[in-house]
């Protein structure tokens, strides 16, 4: 559907290259389903020629510009037979079967279309069977040929197309490339630079988000559920889930499958799902472990859509088990499924158009505004009965289990737009993609409240059943990757409720300004203390007394409210000898429903939405808009209520730009990594001269230096320099010593060289080792060094921090996941306990801030689009203020082994021996 090859080699003189298994992919079309992406190889030719028979005749005419009934045995050959760097195929297949072809070819300098000679061209084609256009799926496979070409060094692409072949042009069109070309001899020749764009990733994000979010609410709005390993025995878990389905009052058809019996709980029991006469939608499976990939195959074959897996005995249980579970999501995926768990508790929809409980809890949530994702099983029913007793209400609930397949970033697309749900609950006992988390959890904390709590902080949580790549970043990093993203991240179940049924019920406060109002002197204390300890702002402490009445309650809350020096009121009521907890309560629930302010409050200890306190929903949930959340202790209330002015300040906050620095020569600093690595394909350190060109390529000025041994190499350095300049010693061990002075700073003369030469020998244990440099001076500053990284599990870190032993021992960095908008940078430098040094501590001169926050922008995009350098870091940058000035920088590359997890391309969670991430 789309170009000839043109210039072609055959298979016989195409060279050899490794297999890229990294690009294979796991990849959701347009409508859900899955397919798999993978490179071609010699050994397609037969799958190709089947391929070829299934596509009509106008595709294979809009892709060859001429009839070609049916490929020779030479076309099979040279399509097949790639050398994945030159010459680079994808196919994508659906149960083992092609549907999708695509290619590009690297054009010869001599037949570029490019003046200059620079630019690195590559034809690209694609062909799609018929029965599967329509699925998006051209993009999907331009996407990934257009990161394989980044990868070779291709600059642009080039695609020739029949002026009626309209759905090929507005693919590349659609792709969010600038598309430019003419017409030649009637064919459309367009040319389009495959440099990821903002617009490109935008629209890549944009179709991964329609997609996932598909995959997701098929399993939620499912019209007919069949349940496989349903049995007769009332102890059962097959039992257990047939009788949540239809006494939770399932609004779909509920089919039960067991060979051997005649019915189940009153239903007709099939032998197979495929004996089941209607389609089914969603399939739980409460089988043995081993029998389970025998029931995705009667699924695949039936079209259901997705499976939640019940079954226990898969990574949970060990080695033999985790090996079990990586076959069961490849053959699930190779088909286009689906997968909920293994091991999990199940779903739960509770909207009255479905009210599906297809789990095995026999605890049917009352209906709220909350959605809930939590990966363990275990944990699932405490969730669901502490969820009701509160009187909090989810309208979703998923437990993943094992998370093989369907993760809390795919319930994120879902809830993204799910008018239904208002706030987000996360119980995450590892993030397998963080970097994907980030950028779906800021996108989706902008509108609606992520509530997360993080468990296995200092391990990163790694069950059998959750296995994840290493983490090389401090747990530091993934405390900022959630503040960065806006989720309101606590540290137990409880507090995420205490949270959560205040964003539920309430608005968000304006700022961090409290008034207390209760009837108790001791407890109106204690409230205003905690509010304090917790960084909130009492304005207000309005002492009632014992005898205080619902008036004198109503009174005090609307003088409360209605003054502009209060954001957020905490009530306090303990019974009194005069007057009902009803008369309060209903004072509380009518201000809690008129304030535009929100109202929390310690109502005779209560805990949740007690019945007393809340507004009716005309949807259904158990309790309205306007509820008054109510706390056992007035700690906690104080503590939601600080996470919440904490989370309504970050939203309030302009984002600021996507940051891209002006002045970045990426082909440059790419040429140069290229090179490295095509001379050692192990990686290296980078010499000074490398890390000033790689630097210099995104607008970073590294200081020159002139590395000497001798005092005459001194001298000769500091005339090369035009002196005022420095010696220094670079050895970390003379660096980190606060006693030795390792700089000899403002030489002037050559006398004035000799001196410090004699004196530096002197101090120094081994002049040999002590490393000595001459160095231009630099101004008077404050050190700081920021860093990149690329952690195998976030891709790149960003991290900064004011330099010295202090600031290591301490941990005293900030960190940020790229790429980064402009207010992170801001965020960054001003988060670091050791910030008042750059704003005049002391009387000392405030430094160029601007400056260390511009130099934090471009380290980011070259470390956002670089993952060959695995480290960089600027250890001594001197802010002064009148900007900063780089002296020092040292960096590695290797070679890219494995994709990022969040790559500019859609993927689903990859697979590769024991590694999963989302």
């Amino acid at each position: 559907m789309s170009t000839p090859e043109s210039g072609t080699p055959t298979a016989e003189t195409a060279p050899s290259a490794r297999y890229p298994r990294h690009w294979e992919a796991d990849v959701l079309l347009r409508d859900g389903r899955v397919a798999h992406l993978r490179p071609i190889s010699a050994d397609d030719q037969e799958l190709l020629v089947e391929f070829y028979e299934q596509v009509s005749a106008e595709s294979k005419y809009l892709r060859f510009f001429a009839p070609m009934p049916r490929l020779s045995e030479r076309d099979v050959l040279r399509f097949t037979h790639v050398d994945h760097r030159d010459r680079v195929a994808f196919v994508m297949t659906v149960a083992n079967r092609m549907i999708a072809v695509g290619r590009f070819d690297r054009i010869p300098p001599e037949e570029s279309s490019d003046p200059s000679g620079r630019l690195v061209e590559a034809e690209v084609a694609f062909l799609v069977q018929d029965a599967h256009q329509g699925r998006g799926i051209a993009q999907l496979l331009l996407e990934h040929l257009a990161q394989a070409g980044r990868e070779r060094g291709i600059d642009r692409f080039v695609a020739d197309v029949l002026p009626e072949n309209r759905k090929m042009v507005q693919v590349f069109r659609d792709a969010g490339y600038t598309v430019a070309g003419g017409y030649e001899d009637g064919v459309m020749r367009l040319v389009f630079p495959i440099d990821s764009t903002d617009t490109s990733v935008s629209v890549m994000q944009a179709r991964e988000h329609r997609a996932e979010s598909a995959s997701i609410e098929r399993f939620f709005h499912a019209k007919s559920v069949a349940v496989i390993g349903a049995s007769r025995r009332h102890d059962t878990i097959g039992q257990t889930l047939v009788r949540n389905l239809v006494l939770g009052d399932y609004q779909g058809r509920v089919y039960v499958v067991n060979p051997a019996a005649q019915s189940v709980a009153g239903l007709p029991a099939y032998a197979t799902v495929g004996d089941i006469p209607d389609t089914v939608d969603v399939a739980i499976v409460a089988v043995p472990a081993e029998a389970v990939q025998d029931v995705v195959l009667d699924c695949a074959a039936k079209g259901v859509h997705g499976l939640i897996v019940i079954s226990s005995g898969f990574a949970e249980t060990g080695e033999e088990g985790r090996l079990r579970q990586r076959q069961l999501v490849g053959l699930a995926r190779s088909y286009g499924l689906r997968l909920i768990g293994p091991n999990c508790l199940g779903i739960i929809n509770t909207s009255s158009d479905y009210s599906l409980n297809a789990s095995l809890s026999t605890v049917m949530p009352p209906r709220g505004r909350a959605g809930f994702f939590c990966q363990s099983g275990a944990l699932g029913v405490a969730i669901l009965e502490k969820v009701s007793r509160r009187g909090l209400g989810l309208s979703t609930f998923v437990s993943a289990g094992n998370r093989a397949d369907v993760s809390g970033n795919d319930l994120l697309q879902y809830w993204e737009e799910d008018e239904d749900t208002e706030v987000v609950l996360l119980y995450l006992e590892s993030i397998g993609n963080p970097r994907k988390f980030s950028r779906l959890a800021r996108r989706v904390s902008s509108r609606k409240p992520v509530i997360a709590v993080k468990s296995g902080r200092s391990t990163q949580g790694v069950p059998m059943g959750h296995a994840v790549r290493s983490m090389l970043a401090p747990q530091a990093a993934v405390d900022a990757m959630f503040r960065q993203a806006g989720v309101i991240q606590v540290e137990t179940l409880d507090e995420m409720f205490d949270v959560a049924q205040l964003v539920a019920h309430q608005p968000l406060p304006r700022g961090s300004r409290v008034a207390v109002v209760g009837n108790s002197d001791a407890l109106g204390l204690l409230a205003a203390d905690a509010a304090v300890t917790v960084g909130l702002q009492v304005t207000q402490l309005v002492a009632l007394g014992a005898d205080a009445t619902a008036e004198d309650f109503e009174e005090a809350l609307d003088a409360a409210i209605d003054d502009d020096e209060v954001d957020s009121v905490v009530a306090v009521f303990i019974p009194p000898l005069n007057t009902t907890g009803e008369e309060v309560a209903d004072v509380l629930a009518a201000v809690g429903e008129q304030s535009d302010k929100p109202l929390v409050s310690t109502f005779l200890a209560s805990e949740g939405i007690p019945e007393l306190l809340r507004v009716p929903d005309v949807a259904g949930s158990t309790a309205g808009r306007g509820s008054v959340p109510s706390y056992p202790a007035v700690e906690a209330a104080v503590r939601a209520l600080a996470r919440v002015v904490e989370y309504a300040a970050w939203r309030a906050k302009p984002l600021g730009e996507l940051v891209a620095p002006d002045s970045v020569d990426t082909m440059t600093a790419r040429s140069l990594v290229s090179k490295i690595l095509s001379a050692d394909d192990r990686g290296r350190d980078l010499t000074f001269e490398e890390l000033h060109t790689l630097l210099a390529a995104y607008g970073i000025d590294l200081w020159d230096r002139v590395e000497v041994s001798t005092v005459e190499e001194a001298i000769a350095a500091a005339e090369q320099l035009g002196y005022d300049v420095v010696l220094k010693a670079t050895a970390e061990h003379l660096r980190q010593r606060p006693d030795l002075a390792h700089v000899w700073r403002n030489i002037d003369t050559e006398a004035e060289m000799r001196d410090a030469w004699e004196s530096m020998q002197e101090l120094v244990d081994n002049p040999a080792a002590a490393g000595f440099i001459v160095q231009r001076n630099a101004g008077p500053g404050v050190p700081v060094s920021l860093g990149g990284m690329e952690d195998p599990l976030f891709g790149p870190v960003v991290s900064f921090g004011v330099s010295g032993p202090a600031t290591e021992l301490l941990g005293d960095r900030s960190y940020r996941i790229p790429p980064m908008h402009s207010g992170d940078a801001s965020d960054m430098v001003r988060e670091i306990r050791a910030a008042p040094l750059l704003f005049g501590y002391r009387g000392s001169e405030e430094v160029d801030v601007d400056a260390i926050e511009h130099l934090l922008l471009r380290l980011a995009q070259l470390k956002n689009d670089l993952p060959q350098v695995r480290s960089l870091e600027l250890n001594l940058v001197l802010v002064g203020a009148d900007g900063a000035t780089v002296l020092n920088a040292v960096g590695r590359v290797e070679p890219v082994t494995d994709a990022r997890s969040d790559w500019f391309v859609r993927r689903l969670s990859t697979q590769a021996g024991d590694t999963l991430h989302d």
